[in-house]
């Protein structure tokens, strides 16, 4: 690299980058360009026209729109909106939590509890598994029979042990139990496997050490493997909320938002908004401060997290 120091102020010195240097740059950036394009088209467009429509009244039905400002917003924040907003944010902030829940405590248990080396033990593991990879529709319409009120395989069950027949997808005080069986049912298995394939790498130097100063078990799993798994749970922590508060499919195929909006979950009362209301606008204004939520907590978890996971040297 040549220092040229003509034309320089006294007391500095200018760098002149070689040309091979910046052929490379150069080549770089062609590299990433198509990538760089394919967002722009595909994310960062369609996402900038979204707030855009939001400042509009389409409707498809009229087929026509104009710009009205902020009227949108005010009907979402300060009209008859907002009642519904404040109650499906409600219902999807509640199955984010309990999602959260069964993935980070139940795969951990369950993660524990396989983390042995047999065949018996590695058969479990996949059964346990192995809805994670059955599509979300198939597995709704699965559970629909399961939780059918009048010949379900769940009020047999209960019938056995005389237990009067639950109504699980009708009644507004099961609709949303019935919707955290089947995620249960799915997503303990996965949190199970990130946490298994995390404890596995865990050094067993840790456990001998701590063994030798006399912890027991419990103090073991406490104060060795919980902080060494840190950021195997914030890693799950932050997908699950993000997948979490996207959900849709079991809601639109199991219950309609139903009964009486009890499971109105955010992206179901969007695709409402849109597709059988026809009010393309008001669907994008929801859509639009969702996202900024969404964007908001997931930039707080990280920020806050980042000062209390441990990496392991």
């Amino acid at each position: 690299m040549r220092v040229d120091t003509s034309a320089v102020p006294s007391g500095r010195t200018r760098i002149r980058v070689p040309r091979y240097r910046k052929r490379e740059s150069v080549k770089d950036f062609l590299c990433v360009a198509p990538a760089l394009a394919f967002f722009a088209v595909f994310v960062y467009y369609p996402l900038a026209d979204l707030f855009r429509i939001g400042f509009t009244n389409w409707n498809l039905i009229r087929d026509s729109y104009k710009f009205v400002g902020l009227k949108n917003y005010k009907w979402l924040f300060h009209g008859s909106g907002l009642g519904t907003w404040l109650s499906s944010l409600r219902i999807t902030f509640s199955y984010t939590f309990w999602e959260i829940a069964i993935t980070l405590i139940g795969g951990m248990l369950l993660a524990a509890l396989f983390n042995r080396e047999s065949k018996a033990f590695a058969a479990m593991r996949s059964l346990v598994f192995m809805p994670k990879y059955i599509a979300v529709s198939t597995s709704a319409i699965v559970f629909m029979w399961i939780l059918n009120d009048q010949y379900g395989f769940m009020n047999y069950l209960l019938g056995l042990f005389g237990v009067a027949p639950v109504s699980w997808l009708n009644s507004e005080k099961t609709a949303f139990t019935s919707l955290l069986i089947l995620t249960g049912w799915r997503v303990v298995g996965y949190g199970m496997m990130i946490y298994l394939s995390a404890m596995k790498g865990i050094s067993k130097d840790y456990y001998e050490a701590a063994q030798l100063d006399g912890a027991n078990g419990f103090q073991r799993f406490r104060f060795v493997t919980l902080p060494l798994l840190s950021p195997t749970t914030l890693f799950l922590f932050v997908t699950t909320f993000i997948a979490s508060m996207k959900v849709f499919q079991s809601v639109d195929v199991m219950t309609d938002g139903g009964p009486y909006e009890s499971t109105n979950v955010m992206v179901y009362w969007i695709y409402d908004l849109a597709f059988v209301q026809f009010r393309v606008d008001r669907a994008a204004v929801v859509a639009g401060v969702f996202f900024v939520i969404l964007l908001a907590f997931t930039a707080a978890t990280m920020k806050i997290s980042n000062k209390n996971v441990h990496y392991d040297s």
